[in-house]
């Protein structure tokens, strides 16, 4: 069987080598070069703790009133384009407790078994930077703490079940934090994993097991006979195939569009800023939450990302929300300072849904074009178990039940 593959991310790079693993003849195509747009500057965690979907309650009115706060956490760019407002109502109709609490189940039943996974990639050969230093939430408020402890019963459940710190318990855990820093949470199961080299490592052992990969390959359009697609016309060609597998990140919904079937998947634009050497020695990582600012230490550096910003689909870097990025890190962190070694700030557009969960499947009517995208915030997380899923339905038309929950189905005629 003959599979193109566009886009090279975590997730489509995951689904090649899965496939491949399955006996598949896999291509794949990437208008960049592979891993460089939102995989690249991610926050750098398996994040099982801090799984949540982005509609949660309380998320829109937060949201208006940080409207004109252009460097608060959330911030919504005003647009009455008519695709983004039915994006932004759909969401708002998913802000509520039951959909969050039955978004958060879902997600973590489907990375149930990342650990599991990411084990047996490194068992198979795949080398890339990975730690197992847990999280450590931190609240400055008793208000925000107390909203974690609303869904902890469904961690729980998935047996993450994490450490409750108050007071000097939390700079125990952590003597880093400052004592700004009243409560925390400490799951120790999370992991960290350094992007860039889980991209060299998985397009390392694609190319070993036989995939073609063609990055800085954009997809111009697509070869049909009727509604079986046959291949995509590229600026270096045409490439033909038997199925089609649509993993581009924020650009899926644009192709998807293309073919008949348009899928609600929108930017979320995040940032991310590296500190060589690390300014402080961390014992974990840490989510900063009241600042909604995660500080992940790596080898030789340490990375801070957050903000989330709704608009179009540029990456221009705003200085505003990287200062504040940084200010949470100045005010958390003792002896922070004035670092040096301070990289270049990233922004990237995270694939963001109304219900905030993936879309994963078969798009129909097409019968041979399937979806690998809208993770958000969890590309990293949610790839490896993505992968399985799509090599089940694609190389052995198999759809295991928690698929049917996040099939592309679920949105109609867009």
């Amino acid at each position: 069987m003959r599979i193109i593959v566009v886009g090279a991310g975590a997730v489509g790079l995951a689904s090649a080598y899965r496939l491949a693993k399955d006996g598949c003849d896999v291509t794949v195509l990437d208008a960049r070069q592979a891993g460089s747009a939102a995989t690249h500057g991610n926050a750098a965690k398996i994040a099982l703790a801090e799984s949540g979907p982005v509609p949660a309650p309380g998320v829109i009115l937060q949201s208006i009133k940080w409207l004109l706060k252009p460097d608060s956490p959330l911030y919504v760019r005003p647009s009455l384009a008519p695709d983004f407002v039915k994006f932004m109502l759909n969401m708002a109709r998913h802000c509520t407790t039951r959909d969050f609490r039955a978004g958060l189940t879902t997600t973590l039943r489907l990375a149930e078994g990342t650990m599991d996974l990411l084990d047996d990639w490194q068992a198979d050969g795949i080398s890339f930077e990975m730690h197992k230093a847990g999280v450590l939430l931190a609240f400055e408020t008793r208000e925000r703490y107390e909203e974690h402890l609303a869904s902890l019963d469904i961690f729980e459940r998935f047996g993450m079940v994490p450490e409750h710190l108050h007071g000097d318990a939390v700079q125990q855990r952590e003597p880093v934090l400052s004592d700004r820093i009243k409560h925390g949470l400490y799951f120790p199961d999370d992991r960290q994993v350094e992007p860039d080299s889980l991209t060299r490592g998985l397009l390392k052992k694609c190319t070993e097991l036989g995939v073609e990969v063609h990055e800085n390959t954009p997809v111009r359009r697509f070869l049909r006979q009727g509604d079986t697609v046959t291949g995509v016309v590229t600026d270096k060609g045409e490439f033909t195939g038997d199925t089609l597998l649509l993993a581009a990140g924020v650009w899926t919904g644009q192709m998807t569009r293309q073919l008949g079937v348009p899928l609600p998947i929108r930017p979320g634009k995040g940032y991310s800023v590296d500190f060589a050497p690390a300014p402080v020695n961390l014992r974990t990582s840490l989510t900063l939450e009241d600042a909604r600012v995660a500080v992940t230490p790596l080898d030789g550096f340490v990375r801070l990302a957050g903000t989330m910003e709704f608009g179009g689909l540029e990456e221009k870097v705003n200085a505003r929300r990287v200062a504040a990025i940084k200010h949470a890190a100045t005010e958390s962190l003792r002896g922070w300072g004035t670092p040096s070694g301070e990289a270049n700030p990233w922004a990237g557009l995270r694939p963001m849904t109304p219900d905030g969960l993936p879309v994963i499947g078969r798009l129909a009517p097409l019968p041979n074009v399937y979806v690998a995208s809208g993770h958000g915030m969890l590309g990293l997380t949610l790839a490896p178990a993505t992968a399985e899923i799509v090599t089940e339905a694609i190389a052995h038309h198999r759809i295991p039940d928690l698929a049917e929950t996040l099939s592309p189905r679920r949105f109609g005629r867009w």
